[in-house]
This record gives structure tokens, sequence and C-alpha cells, in this order.
């Protein structure tokens, strides 16, 4: 299914969120693109618009610097959307990152089942609210032990961390972001507002070196 929205005189959107209503589970798994970010909650579809440049920038350093550092030391799995994470039955979304620790969940064939230990979504004017609300409860209720919403636009990091049944959250423009659930990794929130970014690889070869300090 191709999804293209434009305004009332016909011109394209470059950002937005389709909600599309009436679908089951099985039609998500069987229609959703693996090239595009679909998500699915309830019987409700979420279509979300090509990524931007910005977004896929963050993302691409983000992923080099957490899938170098698991790997190193052996910790699990890494993922990017469009891979899909059920957290349960209906509740099915395609985080920008995430990590998943050995023995935590089930990576089958077409989706990872249960809980994730880290998401990473960065967030657009478009998915801000939807980031920041929606899919915090979403990872909440699917016990997700920590979520971050990296947001370019107000160049802010809000980091969600489960404290039993409730996130307890921080924003943070600066300064060393150290994760609870990747043990000993960490980034310096203010690379991710660089432009150019930073070098990944002296980036990825600082945290391996130093730990969380």
């Amino acid at each position: 299914m191709q999804i293209r929205v434009v305004t009332e005189t016909g011109e394209p959107v470059d950002e937005f969120l389709v909600r599309l209503g009436g679908w089951t589970e099985e039609r998500y798994l069987r229609e959703a693109p693996e090239d595009r970010i679909w998500e699915f909650a309830d019987g409700e579809v979420v279509v979300h618009s090509p990524a931007s440049i910005t977004h896929q920038r963050i993302v691409r350093f983000l992923t080099y610097l957490l899938t170098g550092y698991v790997e190193e030391r052996s910790l699990g799995e890494v993922f990017n959307g469009p891979a899909a994470l059920r957290l349960r039955p209906g509740l099915i979304t395609e985080p920008d990152l995430f990590f998943v620790a050995a023995g935590r969940a089930a990576v089958g064939p077409l989706l990872v089942e249960g809980s994730a230990d880290l998401v990473v979504e960065v967030a657009s004017p478009a998915t801000r609210t939807y980031d920041l609300q929606e899919k915090a409860a979403a990872y909440r209720e699917g016990g997700v032990g920590e979520y971050w919403v990296v947001d370019p636009g107000r160049k802010e990091v809000t980091v969600h961390r489960l404290e039993r049944t409730s996130y307890r959250t921080e924003a943070l423009a600066a300064g060393r972001l150290v994760s609870s659930a990747v043990p000993g990794f960490w980034i310096e929130v203010a690379w991710l507002w660089q432009d150019p970014l930073p070098q990944a690889m002296a980036c990825l070869r600082e945290i391996l070196s130093s730990g969380s300090g």
C-alpha cells in the first residue's frame, strides 16, 4: 500500500503521521512494507513519513556507537526500524534503534517478541508528541527499561528510565548520558548537535576506553 500526503492544493507534505483504523495484527504483519516505518496498536496502523537527512544521520551515528559497543562486550543484539518489536499482542512498534540483551527476548523471522532493554527514537516536529507521550506509554507498558527521545529540533534528549511501573524522566541538552540499560555505555549529548557529526569511530574508541567514567 502506498501512502502520499498532500495539502488541499496538492503540494506534498514532507513530515507526517497517518493513522489507519480497522486493521488486524495479521494484516499488519502481511502488508506492512519492509522499507518504511509502520506501527500497529490495537487495530490502528501508524504510518510515518520518510525520515529526514538529519534523522538518518543521527540514527546511523548512534547505531554505529551502540552496535560497536555491544559487539565488543558481547552483550546482545542491536536492531534498526523497520525491524518490529512486539511488546504484547496487538502492540507492535518499529523503533529507530533498539538493544536487546542476550536471552532477553525471542528473535523470530518477522519480529522481536518481548521487551527491549533500550529503545531510541529520533523525533521530528511531526512525531514529537507521539514519541514523548504515546510511544513512552507503549514502552512503559511493554517493560522497556530505558527509552531515549532524541530531538534535534530542540537539541534535547529526553531519557525515560523504568522504575517499577512508571518512568522517571530527565531532559539533557549537554553533558554525559550514561545508559542504565547497557552496562558501561554512554554518549556525550553534545555530539548529537554537531554539524557535521563527530567521527563515529573516534567516539566509539573513547566510549570503549573509558567506560561510564
